[in-house]
């Protein structure tokens, strides 16, 4: 089951939106847990200016199939232009968790 779940890293601009996007994903079945990280710090280069920004940090937790669904998902409901939206392989992991990511994301 390893090869078939996914993490991902989201940014929000601030708590609200970080509370109501994840709420959709898991009701839509497009994530299975959302953990919420508030009050980061993000320094990044946009349109020729340096940034630093507090942001949300969500951390998705979704079956591999359901990615490019989630990504579109994101895209829509998200506040910035270009969000940051990047998937990792979870390549290990308690084996009654990442079945329990599958069944919850089908």
């Amino acid at each position: 089951m390893a090869n078939a779940t996914r993490m991902l890293l989201c940014t929000c601009s601030d708590i609200g939106e970080a509370k109501q996007l994840p709420h959709s994903l898991v009701k839509e079945k497009l994530a299975a847990c959302v953990n919420i990280v508030p009050a980061i710090q993000s320094v990044y280069e946009w349109q020729g200016h340096v940034h630093e920004d507090n942001e949300v940090l969500l951390i998705i937790k979704t079956s591999k199939l359901k990615v490019d669904s989630l990504k579109q998902a994101v895209q829509k409901a998200h506040s910035y232009d270009s969000p940051e939206l990047i998937s990792f392989e979870i390549d290990d992991g308690l084996p009654e968790y990442l079945n329990w990511i599958e069944a919850q994301t089908k």
